[in-house]
């Protein structure tokens, strides 16, 4: 997950002093110099880590006047606090709003990710029910313009863009009054990058801005860039009132994430999305509070639940089929496309609590199963995926047609059928859960005591219909967290030792 390394070294830090029964000066010090010493590793800025040490201090000494409270939740809570306050500057970002005409203006350097930026930052806004138009006012790059034309053909966005005019600030100011004129509720507006920064690019963006207009400035900066994009956002916000930050390219390999987040604390800016991948859904809404509970294997229910609404797990017209004793293939078929939507099953099975440790491996053999499982209904005739009692059907000249047609061998063709009666006392189970409710109260899901570890294990199996064997049984997830949580240290244990003890953090 973004900025693993990071939360695996922290959770290892707090599960250590929730081994111990007496918390000394001398525990807590330590503790904050291996947290100190973990956020200087993942390129987080040296005066953003000693204003830390200096805010979980004083938290620790007001709240330790409070008599009969713990004094390990205590530390526990103030560094989960202090990392939160870290990311988040107190500033209330521009979010768009439906009915009326909300006009943004991007800007970056180069390289940034700014053009898909604005295509993701589109597409999510569409899939709340915005209008939403591009208009590419970059004249200075070559492909700028067929490579934000052709992001919004594939994001089924209206695009705006000319061939022939070379000043940006026509473009743009055509491109604004033109859409407004078409009642788009988000008009997005692409400008010129420069490998440095110019001051050409500076006068560009100000003219822009001027002639436009915008409700929000976004300045998209990259993680790979490390603590160098502390300066270029300070600078950026100098020249033009910048209102949001996005970073990008938090899942490169070649990022430690750490500066880009830090940055926030110098700006005042507040971050409203972090790229995590090149797909469209790649793209998440960033909550500090969620983002480091998830960081933290602590699972981010909100989100989570937020994306089943977006793919419209809600519908449950699935659910009310299998209520009256209807399942099809045809209904597996549109239940995994909905969890497909979702994105990748390793980020899904980031937010769930204690799932973080599965959601490397669990997470790739899932997206290969659920994606093997549409190819094979693919392959399927309508009266096979319309028959309620499909298996009866099933005959040997049937699968080996099936397994042909999508490519994979007849033992797989079996495991779909086999995973298909799993699939329909899952939604049967996922039925009686009431879907709509969960979404109404996120926190019921990982409520303890209400049934929230069970539901979290029949989502995960959802995902990953091997989940459980992986787990071991039916009481895998509750056993897989004791199990963890005694083994101390770095790695997975700490993470769900983390997720374990932390449930007041939640709220």
């Amino acid at each position: 997950m973004v900025l693993a390394e990071l939360g695996q070294k922290i959770g290892s830090a707090l599960n250590k002093i929730s081994a111990k029964s007496v918390l000394s000066d001398e525990d807590i010090k330590e503790l904050l110099n291996e947290i100190a010493r973990a956020l200087l590793q993942a390129d987080v800025n040296i005066n953003v880590v000693k204003k830390l040490q200096v805010t979980i201090k004083t938290e620790v000494a007001l709240n330790e006047e409070a008599a009969g409270l713990n004094k390990r939740r205590i530390l526990q809570n103030a560094v989960f606090n202090g990392i939160t306050k870290m990311l988040d500057p107190g500033v209330e970002p521009f979010y768009p709003v439906k009915g009326k005409t909300n006009v943004v203006m991007f800007v970056g350097l180069q390289g940034s990710g700014k053009t898909t930026s604005c295509t993701k930052y589109g597409a999510y806004y569409q899939r709340k029910g915005f209008k939403v138009a591009l208009v590419c006012a970059d004249t200075f790059r070559a492909g700028a313009y067929d490579q934000l034309r052709q992001n919004a053909t594939k994001a089924k966005l209206r695009f705006y863009g000319s061939l022939t005019e070379v000043d940006p600030v026509v473009i743009a100011a055509e491109g604004v009054a033109e859409l407004k004129k078409e009642k788009y509720d988000l008009i997005i507006v692409d400008t010129s990058g420069r490998h440095r920064q110019e001051a050409a690019l500076f006068d560009e963006m100000l003219q822009v801005e001027q002639k436009i207009k915008p409700n929000d400035i976004v300045f998209v900066m990259s993680a790979t860039d490390g603590q160098g994009v502390e300066d270029q956002a300070r600078n950026f916000k100098e020249k033009v009132k910048v209102g949001s930050v996005i970073v990008t390219k938090l899942d490169s390999s070649q990022t430690k994430g750490g500066g880009a987040l830090s940055a926030v604390a110098a700006t005042k800016s507040p971050i409203v999305f972090v790229g995590t991948g090149e797909h469209f859904y790649d793209f998440e809404l960033f909550r500090p509070k969620n983002f480091v509970q998830k960081m933290l294997g602590m699972g981010d229910i909100g989100t989570l639940i937020e994306t089943m609404k977006d793919a419209n797990i809600e519908d449950g017209e699935v659910y009310k089929r299998v209520q009256e004793g209807f399942f099809t293939m045809r209904d597996m078929y549109e239940l995994l496309q909905n969890i497909l939507k979702m994105g990748s099953v390793g980020k899904i099975m980031e937010m769930l609590p204690g799932m973080s440790a599965l959601s490397g491996a669990a997470g790739e053999t899932g997206d290969v199963m659920l994606r093997s499982f549409i190819h094979m209904l693919d392959s399927m005739t309508p009266a096979e995926l319309d028959e309620p009692k499909v298996k009866k059907m099933m005959t040997p000249s049937r699968v080996h047609r099936i397994a042909r047609g999508s490519g994979h061998n007849v033992v797989e063709v079996q495991n779909l059928i086999v995973n298909y009666t799993k699939y329909e006392e899952l939604v049967k189970t996922m039925g009686k859960m009431n879907v709509k409710n969960m979404m109404q109260d996120p926190n019921s899901l990982a409520a303890p005591g209400r049934g929230g570890q069970q539901q979290l294990q029949q989502m995960a199996s959802m995902l990953n219909p091997n989940i459980m064997r992986q787990l071991g049984g039916a009481g895998g997830l509750q056993n897989m967290m004791k199990q963890l949580q005694g083994m101390g240290g770095a790695g997975a244990g700490g993470r769900a030792a983390v997720c374990q003890t932390w449930q007041q953090c939640k709220t």
